[in-house]
């Protein structure tokens, strides 16, 4: 297959097609989201077909739709195969950005054949890999750019409840093999369709849009770019979700894999197996494929300045020691208070799972910055894009709010002793603080929906576009081989 022939789908058509989507008010439930899908479904049977592949924790059903080519080898060179890509969404069932972005796929694919035959993709989606999680997040969806309602109704599961992070491993001393029945479910899958692409819709909170790619896919990088721009989004040039991420280009990420994690915390006098700890994530496992990963990470809010790398009048070591002592101390108060009520909780809710594993978690992402700060090389003046705190806020509003959410499950069973209606009180009153504070210092905005839709939407045509053909992929790795 010729590079002309993956090419056939231009940047220019991806970003046409990308700024032409129509407004989207909010996000849909679990519900709507597989109505619109399903009923996609009813209007091309003969393309679009539907399986079960397993059920969540609390008996939804798990289904992969399967979008085929209107003729068999529909590539466009001389009878080459087909390729075949897996998008998921609801891997992390706080970000929905993706449940559009499915819809919308689908859509395109489903009522445009040349757009199918040139692209010359077999496509698999599930639309949502934890509906019970997404559920618990349903709240904010109508209005995602209330500040209040976005963190009161804020869920994120603990690592070993995490669709995304449950695959298994055995790696020097991190095993783990507690898999969900989620995480069941999508190993299936791949291991079934050992996809060519594979593209798991995330999304970040705040500040700029940036990506993660499992190898360098070089004439993409403009297109990534590219696409923000159009819609007057950041790039994300500040705080990089981790220290241990490898730079192909601004905004733009190599993967890794989990081992490669292990490596570099352990190189760094760092716990390679940390409390909290799970397994590997999906992308690090589809590797074994030969399988080209892309996530695109698209913010709720703008932060202004996302993409300024322009010096301030302040010293960045002095910001990250300021973080982190910011984040120890958070996480000691709220584990101070969590340890007050422990004795008396009696549900067993997963807010109060997520608060006990990410309470402890403050902590050590504290003691990492208060680390980092010691650093010669972040002796220097900061950027305006760098801002440490916004990491603080995250935690506390989202973290802080899981052990709100789990105080007042027991409120409102009528099972909360005295202790623990004197805690939710308290534990108010500072949540609430912070909110106010958050909004005070963060001065985001709210960014369209269609904008990030259309971000997301583009890139994974993008990535189907340009990335290798399958022959430049090893298909031949059989599933027990190496993580």
């Amino acid at each position: 297959m010729t590079t002309e022939t993956l090419q056939s789908v231009s940047d220019d058509e991806i970003v046409q097609r990308a700024t032409s989507l129509p407004d989207f008010q909010g996000y849909p439930g679990v519900d709507e989201l597989m109505e619109q899908v399903e009923q996609l479904r009813l209007e091309f049977p003969d393309l679009l077909s539907a399986r079960r592949v397993g059920t969540s924790r609390l008996g939804e059903p798990i289904t992969l739709y399967t979008l085929s080519l209107s003729r068999a080898g529909a590539a466009g060179d001389e009878g080459a195969p087909a390729k075949h890509c897996l998008v998921v969404g609801g891997v992390h069932p706080n970000e929905p950005i993706g449940s559009h972005t499915v819809v919308r796929l689908l859509t395109d694919l489903l009522g445009d054949a040349s757009l199918r035959e040139r692209l010359g993709t077999v496509w698999h989606f599930i639309p949502c890999a934890d509906p019970d999680g997404m559920r618990l997040n349903e709240g904010w969806f109508d209005d995602p750019f209330d500040d209040e309602r976005y963190f009161r109704h804020f869920y994120r599961p603990p690592g070993n409840e995490q669709v995304e992070w449950t695959f298994p491993i055995s790696y020097k001393s991190k095993y783990f093999d507690a898999m969900l029945p989620e995480t069941q479910a999508l190993q299936r899958v791949i291991d079934e369709i050992r996809p060519d692409y594979y593209i798991p819709l995330h999304n970040s909170e705040t500040g700029g849009a940036y990506f993660y790619l499992s190898q360098p896919v070089g004439d993409l990088v403009p297109l990534l770019h590219r696409l923000p721009a159009e819609f007057g989004i950041p790039l994300h040039l500040g705080e990089p979700e981790a220290a241990h991420f490898t730079v192909l280009a601004p905004a733009i990420f190599e993967s890794g894999t989990s081992q490669d994690v292990y490596e570099w915390r352990e190189a760094n006098g760092l716990d390679p197996v940390p409390s909290g700890a799970a397994g590997q994530s999906s992308t690090s496992y589809v590797r074994r494929y030969g399988t080209v990963s892309l996530i695109a990470e698209l913010p709720i809010w703008r932060t202004f300045g996302a993409d300024d790398t322009s010096p301030v009048d302040a010293n960045y070591a002095v910001l990250l020691r300021d973080a982190g002592e910011a984040l120890t101390g958070t996480g000691t108060q709220l584990a101070e208070l969590l340890a007050r009520v422990e004795p008396h909780l009696t549900l067993d809710s997963p807010f109060l799972r997520s608060a006990r594993v990410f309470i402890p978690s403050m902590s050590r992402a504290g003691e990492l910055m208060i680390a980092r700060s010691a650093v010669p090389e972040n002796d220097r003046a900061a950027t305006v894009a760098e801002r440490p705190m916004a990491v603080v806020w995250m935690y506390r509003l989202r973290f802080g709010g899981a052990l709100v959410r789990a105080l007042n499950a027991e409120v409102t069973a009528g099972s909360a002793r005295v202790v623990v209606r004197r805690c939710a009180r308290e534990l108010e009153r500072v949540w609430s603080g912070w909110l106010e504070q958050r909004v005070s210092d963060e001065k985001t905005q709210g960014i369209p929906v269609k904008d990030v839709v259309g971000v997301q939407y583009g890139a994974v045509l993008g990535l189907v576009a340009h990335a290798p053909s399958p022959e430049a992929h090893t298909h031949d790795t059989a599933p027990g081989g190496r993580p």
